[in-house]
């Protein structure tokens, strides 16, 4: 198996950036000739910082042009989504959207400073990964997932566990296990992925689910164990880790990553991005960056993505009522 960190993508991108670069013919779809930016709502280090620039070197090889990723953090993504809906409507700003910016911001801001469907064109959906269940090694006590329901429901409402937001994706899925299993907890909300996976490597937090790509880097350090997987069926990256279904939770979650571009964008643009985004991800450092975290290529049609969005809001607005969480203003 390949496994690349953060470093050798960058590695590959300033490697595909000294190249010459092919310049295909542009015009005949109005796309710009110059760097084409991926605003990526969150910080360096997490599942989207790190899918965002494995698809900028296959975007990039595909387009002839430069393509950069410019991380935006803040307010569960609303800074950053922000920024690219304001953005000029020419196919050079696109920003990377999750299940949080485009499907559960809209139900847990009460004035959420953009609306993820009219503020923005549908490129393609990127990929899919599963989330899992992670326990700091400090936890000794805890080794499967019998152990932390049991732990969890001694220590009532005091086992930690880390989220990258309240109301984030990272949040409700652990939320539906606590309530699956009766037991309180502790949450301790971060303003990113890479920081709540530190506080629990580093013995901070007892606890959080996360991509499985995020995890198994923990695990593989032993500096954290795996215990269950959000997800259908179990996976090759986590040999031996049940699922959720398997122990008696029904939950199969985890995080979607789509492209899109600000509305307004001409259709010609988008077609053309769309093409690119098709043939960018067969790339092999972006095929490399998704085995890593244990998602596949899954490019679609703006409209299939547009129709995906809708579900997926009306699913996750249901778990929000379920749970009132709301984000304070």
């Amino acid at each position: 198996m390949i496994r690349l960190n953060r470093r050798a993508i960058l590695g590959g991108a300033a490697t595909l950036l000294a190249a010459p670069l092919a310049r295909p013919a542009l015009a005949q779809s109005g796309l710009a000739d110059r760097p084409i930016r991926i605003i990526v709502p969150y910080n360096a280090g997490g599942i989207t910082d790190v899918i965002s620039r494995g698809v900028a070197v296959g975007l990039q090889a595909t387009l002839g042009q430069p393509v950069v990723v410019e991380n935006r953090a803040g307010a569960n993504g609303t800074v950053g989504t922000l920024a690219a809906a304001r953005a000029t409507p020419d196919g050079t700003t696109i920003t990377m959207g999750i299940t949080d910016t485009f499907a559960i911001n809209r139900s847990t801001f009460p004035n959420l400073p953009y609306n993820d469907e009219t503020d923005f064109a549908p490129i393609s959906m990127v990929t899919r990964v599963p989330f899992a269940l992670m326990i700091g090694a400090h936890r000794r006590e805890i080794t499967d997932y019998a152990s932390f329901v049991r732990e969890a429901r001694r220590e009532a409402g005091r086992l930690s566990h880390a989220s990258w937001g309240v109301g984030s994706s990272s949040h409700l899925a652990f939320e539906f296990v606590a309530r699956a299993q009766g037991f309180e907890k502790l949450h301790v909300p971060f303003a990113a992925q890479a920081p709540g996976m530190q506080a629990v490597a580093a013995g901070q937090v007892d606890s959080m689910m996360l991509p499985v790509g995020g995890a198994e880097s923990l695990a593989r350090d032993n500096r954290a164990r795996i215990v269950a997987l959000a997800h259908a069926n179990r996976i090759d990256l986590t040999p031996g880790v049940p699922t959720l279904a398997e122990l008696g939770v029904p939950l199969s979650t985890g995080l979607w990553l789509a492209l899109y571009a600000p509305a307004r964008t001409p259709p010609a643009i988008i077609a053309r991005l769309n093409e690119a985004v098709r043939t960018g991800m067969r790339h092999e450092t972006t095929q490399a960056v998704f085995r890593q975290q244990a998602g596949v290529a899954e490019p679609s049609t703006p409209d299939e993505l547009a129709a995906f969005a809708r579900a997926e809001r009306t699913q996750w607005a249901q778990l929000v009522r379920e749970k009132n969480i709301r984000v304070e203003a």
